[in-house]
């Protein structure tokens, strides 16, 4: 079984309801095919540094995956089908990452930067 980084992402104009039943439409394809989704990270609507099927924006999306190759593959398919997804990238890893992603992470020292409060209570 193979360990894989799946990065997605979805046109700006689709709602976070939409998005997340993606993911799930998704989940349900790897663990159909065998295998198991271990994290999921949205990193929210970000700019993207072209257009990409006349899109300037995009919600971005993580997916830690363990499983077979060909459930992977199935997933992929489906997703260059949808109208909705415009671009996807899988990586395979030696291992996944078990905190947040180094995207989430800057996102919280950025936000450390900015002396934002981080669930500190007195």
């Amino acid at each position: 079984m193979g360990l894989y980084e799946h990065v997605f992402l979805v046109r700006q104009d689709a709602t976070p309801a939409q998005v997340e039943a993606l993911v799930e439409q998704y989940k349900g394809v790897i663990t159909a095919g065998g295998g198991k989704v271990e994290k999921v990270e949205s990193w929210g609507i970000k700019s993207l540094t072209y257009r990409i099927k006349k899109n300037r924006k995009a919600h971005f999306t993580l997916m830690n995956i363990a499983s077979p190759a060909p459930a992977v593959k199935e997933m992929e398919r489906q997703m260059s089908i949808s109208e909705d997804v415009i671009r996807f990238m899988t990586v395979a890893v030696e291992e996944l990452e078990a905190g947040p992603s180094a995207q989430m992470r800057r996102r919280e020292d950025r936000r450390r930067e900015d002396g934002e409060e981080t669930e500190e209570f007195n």
